[in-house]
């Protein structure tokens, strides 16, 4: 993986991981709640979904690219018109409160387990996002080797991060992260994304 195309995957995760949701929510809560240490449970929730979904992911386009070069560049496609759609549906939703969250029941680290398994980054959206990054002339495996890491340390990061301000400012972070222009920019970030790579891709089948 050349420099150039993980920085450019690198500053998609950046804003994959950081476009408030519920994830970030439950970070937050757990951050105002419980304090920052007893909280780093969720963010172990979170990454143990980040793993399990990115390793169905990377099988998934590995799938892909032995069944069908077609295929692939059909996933491709599909991917770049999911980030659109996600980046639509992010402005239209943008003014809408804060989601709730089920009542806290059972463990910290199940509940965000349940809570990011069921987030609409599901792992179909995973797959679509990572299948703009794959180069299927080069080995699956070590691409992902780099990928990988990269992913789950800026998830690290994102949801750290959204913890410590929920245990440093309370229910101010709530307003701060769910912001409407906060979110309205990081929806037109997802259609930038999702544009530019379905325009990659095109120029590469001219």
């Amino acid at each position: 993986m050349s420099f150039e195309a993980w920085t450019i995957f690198a500053l998609f995760w950046v804003v994959f991981v950081t476009t408030p949701g519920p994830n970030a929510l439950n970070c937050i809560t757990n951050g105002m709640q419980l304090g920052f240490v007893r909280s780093l449970w969720g963010v172990a929730g979170i990454l143990t979904q980040a793993t399990l979904f990115l390793v169905l992911s990377a099988l998934g386009v590995t799938a892909l690219i032995a069944a069908s070069e077609t295929g692939f560049l059909m996933a491709k496609y599909i991917g770049a018109a999911w980030l659109i759609w996600l980046g639509i549906k992010g402005l239209i939703y943008a003014r809408k409160p804060v989601p709730k969250l089920p009542p806290k029941t059972g463990s910290i680290y199940m509940r965000a387990l349940a809570i990011a398994v069921i987030n609409p980054k599901s792992v179909a959206g995973y797959l679509a996002a990572f299948s703009q990054f794959v180069d299927p002339s080069v080995p699956i495996w070590e691409q992902m080797s780099v990928i990988v890491p990269t992913a789950l340390f800026l998830t690290t990061l994102s949801y750290c991060g959204f913890t410590a301000l929920g245990a440093g400012i309370g229910r101010a972070a709530l307003g701060a992260v769910f912001n409407v222009w906060v979110r309205r920019a990081m929806a037109a970030c997802f259609i930038v994304y999702g544009v530019l790579l379905g325009s990659t891709n095109m120029g590469k089948t001219a």
